[in-house]
């Protein structure tokens, strides 16, 4: 499978490329509405694909799966509030109204704030996306052109309706590069980001840079059965420039369907640029073994720090996992450069 540049060709790359700072997996918070009638907030911020389920009603009504308000008979608008995941620069928006055809909000606006102490009464609400026109049961995606970080904003909708998910992608702000202490350098809150796979039949490879442990088999990465020689293998660019010197691969929830060794190659590519190209998955064949081949097991934690090869400064590495599988988190502890 090639570069995830080219999986999603009609889509922006800022989505590609970006961290989702929305994502509940990742740490977002629903934190208030103005009216949550007939789908709470929260189900605007799940990972998942939204899915329509014929015949599904609640108290309320129709069951959704998103967010969406009553009509509004007072000529007002509906607003909502997150937070982030992580403070972060906003690369841009994707507003999907999956399954509301005619309950879409016909229209929305977005405001941000940097409140590190989360007391929103006293916050500064700043408009990083105008007001842009929405349609029934499609992705929009809008870019955004706002330089500074963030850590919440308000979502306006106008006047009321239903947003199935709302998608912030950005680079997360990385506040521990001063001061020099050790971090996951390809933690997603970090600004680690998956570049290539060569498979990706289960699961969601994504959820592999994600905080915590893996709550199944479905949260991780995990390939199809291999029926030919070789072995899969994912490119990761790290938050920031660093040295690694721990490794960690947690296979949880992953019994029989493990991968038995795995190994990391590692390179230094800062000259490279973003990186998305057939080129940097040639030139990733030929990097240096930064962990060579281990061997794994069936749901457990593996630390490797004795293992790992004397190395530099990197900014991207390949893990190979030998030869198909399973794993549900990998860690890349070090200090940035």
């Amino acid at each position: 499978m090639p570069s995830i540049e080219s999986l999603n060709p009609d889509t922006p790359l800022f989505a590609r490329t970006g961290i989702n700072l929305a994502s509940a997996g990742l740490g977002a918070q629903a934190v208030a509405a103005s009216d949550e009638f007939f789908a709470p907030l929260e189900r605007m911020l799940h990972d998942s694909a939204p899915v329509f389920v014929e015949g599904k009603f609640d108290d309320h009504g129709k069951w959704m799966d998103g967010w969406e308000t009553q009509r509004r008979r007072d000529g007002g608008n509906d607003h909502a509030v997150i937070k982030l995941a992580a403070a972060g620069r906003i690369l841009g928006f994707d507003i999907d109204t999956s399954h509301f055809t005619g309950n879409f909000a016909p229209a929305c606006m977005i405001e941000a704030c940097t409140q590190s102490d989360g007391n929103l009464d006293a916050a500064t609400w700043v408009p990083v996306l105008p007001h842009r026109p929405l349609g029934p049961n499609a992705h929009h995606f809008f870019k955004c052109e706002s330089y500074e970080s963030w850590t919440h904003l308000r979502l306006n909708i106008f006047p009321d309706g239903g947003i199935a998910r709302l998608r912030v992608y950005g680079v997360p702000e990385l506040d521990t590069i001063a001061d020099g202490r050790e971090i996951d350098l390809v933690s997603a809150l970090n600004g680690g980001r998956v570049l290539a796979v060569s498979d990706a039949h289960y699961g969601d490879y994504m959820r592999l840079l994600a905080p915590g442990r893996g709550l199944n088999m479905g949260d991780g990465w995990e390939t199809r059965r291999r029926r030919e020689p070789g072995y899969d293998w994912m490119i990761l660019a790290l938050g920031a420039r660093g040295r690694i010197g721990r490794v960690v691969v947690d296979t949880a929830h992953f019994k029989g369907n493990f991968p038995p060794r795995c190994s990391i190659q590692a390179a230094d590519m800062k000259n490279f640029g973003d990186g998305l190209t057939d080129a940097l998955i040639t030139d990733s064949m030929f990097w240096n073994m930064l962990l060579p081949e281990v061997s794994l097991g069936p749901d457990q934690l593996h630390d490797f720090t004795a293992e790992l090869a004397e190395f530099g400064p990197v900014t991207h590495v390949r893990f190979n996992i030998i030869p198909d599988g399973g794993v549900s988190r990998l860690r890349l502890y070090g200090r940035p450069e």
